[in-house]
């Protein structure tokens, strides 16, 4: 598995713990200095996730891009290009399995997910 995080979020932090605690091996990559990409995120698609859930609403940058109120109007190619343009638009942690993603932690999801 794949966990991307940013080091300094507790919410990774938190989750990242929680992924140890259980003997849960994974692959850990800084979303800041190693973003996905473009072609990595319609991977993510193709395994059942949506779009708008890949993306940091609460965060500074989509703010200051005033995605809100573009994203609706943007085609899904276009919402790739920005959320692959810059690591700290994507919700993290992301969680990425062969036949899953997850974004942001919710223990009770996590846990349905990989107990399956």
């Amino acid at each position: 598995m794949l966990f991307i995080e940013y080091p300094k979020c507790s919410t990774c932090q938190k989750a990242k713990k929680w992924l140890t605690d259980r003997g849960i091996s994974f692959e850990d990559r800084h979303i800041a200095e190693d973003n996905p990409k473009a072609e990595e995120i319609k991977g993510w698609l193709e395994k059942g996730i949506e779009l708008k859930k890949l993306f940091n609403t609460s965060g500074m940058k989509y703010r200051e891009l005033g995605l809100k109120d573009r994203l609706p109007s943007m085609s899904e190619d276009e919402a790739i290009a920005v959320l692959a343009s810059d690591g700290m638009l994507v919700k993290r942690p992301v969680l990425v399995g062969d036949d899953f993603v997850l974004t942001g932690f919710r223990e009770k999801q996590w846990e349905e997910v990989l107990n399956k």
